[in-house]
């Protein structure tokens, strides 16, 4: 019998009504073994940070994820309610009983392992299993989270360990992968197959449809991705796979375009131009598991230069604090923050394979008189930062640029 692992996101199951309809159309799928992965009711997960962030800028992060860790199990008991209320068996497993064991960076940490012997005897014992996702265990038996998003990679890796079909990434508030974020712009397209590596470009650059997380542990273990709606059974969704898999006729130069307004940039002003200065600017900030995406250094004059790069917001002071407590070593006259950016890619497989795509997308910003602060490339993206205030005029343009 097939297994399929199903992730229901934060707006599916966030009310009784919806977590009744899930119990519902879960009871009518029959011949599949099913294991279901919930995140935490829409808006308890940002109101346990409003919590915390009212006691401490920066928390002390084992806390921190004992609360947060909170709102996916309360989820998970629900819908564990609802499907024994109509009749069909189910259990939790939390990640103690599962060992879904984790590194000990809280807040963001990784998936080393998961025991599934728990949840094979469950489904062979004709159980739905529920799973609390976005959580873990750390070597010390401490609860840790997965970062924003983190129920997804939760489902991915369960499904890779149980050898499942196919993980299916459940939402209400999208019923696949588009074009761009409809929200921003209207006439954005659903996209009916896209490769791991542009599903993770995407993610990576602000689509907050998947965790960029999950879906590298996806295509790690060739784990098929659907992404479809929660409701609205008979509407197509999107299929995340090996790029290898999809039909030719699918296939584009530039899928998708992403924003994020989630960064924020950092200018280290006057900094000593000397061997091993990048090292340590960067070495504390990536021990404090701070991704850093991009950076651009000016052409140095007397010995001194000025270094830009970019962090999420949610990191910003942080790494502003990590800047200052190693000033007299790296020796700077100032720093510069600015939390007002966007960051607006483009991302296509074609690119490999198609020159040109840099100049149209830069011609289509200056036409629409945006300025670009800084500029990243990848074999299969390029993305650019920009004020705030124009993300909207330039997602508009480029999609009209590319045909989208």
């Amino acid at each position: 019998m097939k297994i399929i692992v199903q992730k229901y996101g934060g707006t599916s199951v966030g009310s009784i009504e919806k977590i009744k309809q899930i119990a519902t159309n879960i009871k009518k799928l029959k011949k599949l073994q099913i294991v279901v992965v919930v995140s935490a009711m829409a808006g308890e997960t940002d109101r346990l940070v409003g919590l915390i962030n009212s006691l401490s800028k920066i928390p002390n992060e084992r806390e921190y994820d004992q609360i947060i860790s909170t709102g996916e199990r309360v989820s998970a008991g629900l819908l564990a309610l609802a499907l024994q209320s109509i009749n069909v068996k189910s259990i939790t497993l939390d990640p103690f009983k599962l060992n879904l064991l984790t590194d000990n960076l809280h807040s963001k940490a990784s998936i080393i392992s998961v025991d599934v012997k728990e949840i094979r005897k469950n489904l062979k014992n004709n159980h739905v299993v529920i799973i609390p996702g976005f959580q873990g265990i750390n070597s010390d038996n401490e609860i840790t989270t997965l970062g924003r998003g983190g129920s997804d990679l939760s489902a991915v890796a369960i499904a890779g360990a149980l050898k499942a079909d196919r993980c299916e990434l459940l939402k209400d508030d999208v019923d696949g992968v588009y074009t761009t974020d409809p929200r921003l712009y209207n006439k954005a397209k659903k996209i009916d197959y896209i490769s791991y590596q542009e599903m993770l470009e995407m993610s990576s650059l602000g689509s907050k449809v998947l965790q960029a997380k999950a879906v590298e542990l996806a295509n790690q273990l060739n784990i098929k991705l659907y992404v479809k709606s929660t409701f609205e059974n008979k509407k197509k969704g999107t299929w995340v796979m090996n790029e290898n898999n999809i039909p030719l006729n699918k296939k584009k130069v530039v899928s998708g375009l992403t924003h994020d307004l989630k960064q924020s940039k950092i200018s280290i002003i006057g900094i000593k131009d000397t061997p091993g200065i990048a090292s340590k600017i960067f070495k504390p900030i990536g021990e404090a598991g701070i991704i850093v995406d991009m950076i651009v250094q000016n052409i140095s004059t007397k010995g001194e230069t000025d270094l830009t790069f970019t962090v999420p917001k949610e990191d910003l002071n942080k790494t502003v604090k990590i800047l200052q407590n190693n000033k007299s070593k790296l020796s700077y006259s100032s720093l510069i923050k600015d939390e007002k950016i966007a960051l607006v890619s483009i991302v296509g497989a074609g690119m490999k394979t198609h020159t040109g795509i840099a100049t149209r997308m830069f011609t289509s910003l200056a036409k629409a008189k945006i300025n670009i602060s800084m500029i990243s490339t990848s074999e299969i993206k390029i993305s650019c930062v920009i004020n705030q205030s124009q993300c909207k005029k330039a997602i508009t343009s480029l999609h009209k640029e590319f045909g989208l």
